[in-house]
């Protein structure tokens, strides 16, 4: 897809991500809201990456860098733009983010009943690491 423009994403996108993310995204998160996703845009500004397409949302990825590790999530891609190279973009924009931000290695959330973002991840040359589990405890309500 030759005119695809990558960019982050800014506050005045965020309603329309939130909306994307309902059509695009498997899954769901504790911080898939207004207030979660103005805090990450807000700390880290080039941490959400968006694909766009004739100036419509195509694709997201959250590309976060702590210091330590690079985290990948919310790779989505809308499900009739698919298999067109936007997601390759998107992972290729974030592991240049990772690289310029001195990452090593990037890793990413997958769910393991989504079959077709485990084939993604694998063509894009990530692998699972099966000694490791997810701990997670809500720290709200």
């Amino acid at each position: 897809m030759n005119d695809l423009r990558i960019r982050a994403a800014t506050p005045d996108d965020l309603d329309t991500v939130l909306a994307f993310w309902k059509v695009a995204a498997e899954g769901t998160s504790i911080s898939d809201d207004r207030n979660g996703v103005e805090r990450l845009v807000a700390r880290d500004p080039e941490a959400l990456i968006l694909a766009e397409h004739d100036g419509e949302l195509v694709g997201t990825v959250i590309a976060g860098f702590d210091g330590w590790r690079c985290h990948l999530y919310r790779l989505a891609v809308h499900p009739g733009r698919r298999r067109l190279g936007i997601g390759s973009a998107l992972l290729a924009a974030a592991e240049e983010r990772f690289v310029r931000l001195g990452g090593r290695r990037g890793d990413a959330m997958v769910l393991q009943r989504n079959e077709t973002a485990q084939h993604a991840w694998r063509a894009a040359g990530y692998a699972p690491e099966e000694q490791w589990r997810r701990w997670v405890k809500p720290l709200t309500d």
